[in-house]
């Protein structure tokens, strides 16, 4: 047996890895055309800061199912709002649906989660809007209600 590879026929050899052939210079050109990368930084940009905030702010007081439930809806969020169901978070980060509804329902005691939309047989999945840090009352960190 030869070390050498196989060729089949019909296929062409492709260079050497250490081809040292002379490449042209990149060009500070504009993006191509459909992307505008600092349309797409904008766009991304603030995710990274309410992360950051999550992480910060509201993640200590957190137990592992409200803040991978959490970090679910964030994950989900488009235009503000995230639309999934309890079920299909509790699929996603291993937990049962009992446990994702009341890790919802302490996320919203605690202002990290509003429920735009009650979801639920025949009127689709519920609708979330989403805060990095619970909302404030003037100074002080809205209560959560017994």
């Amino acid at each position: 047996m030869s070390n050498e590879p196989r060729i089949l026929p019909g296929c062409t050899v492709l260079p050497p890895m250490e081809d040292n052939t002379p490449r042209p210079p990149r060009s500070s050109a504009a993006p191509p055309k459909g992307r505008n990368r600092k349309g797409d930084r904008r766009k991304t940009g603030d995710r990274f800061g309410v992360l950051n905030a999550f992480v910060d702010a509201g993640l200590a007081d957190l137990t592992r199912t409200e803040a991978l439930t959490w970090l679910v809806l964030y994950r989900d969020t488009r235009n503000g709002t995230a639309r999934t169901s309890a079920a299909d978070i509790a699929r996603r980060i291993g937990a049962s649906k009992r446990a994702v509804l009341s890790a919802i329902g302490t996320l919203q005691q605690q202002g990290q989660v509003k429920r735009i939309y009650r979801g639920g047989m025949n009127r689709g999945v519920s609708v979330y809007s989403v805060h990095s840090t619970p909302k404030m009352m003037g100074n002080k960190v809205k209560p959560a209600s017994p």
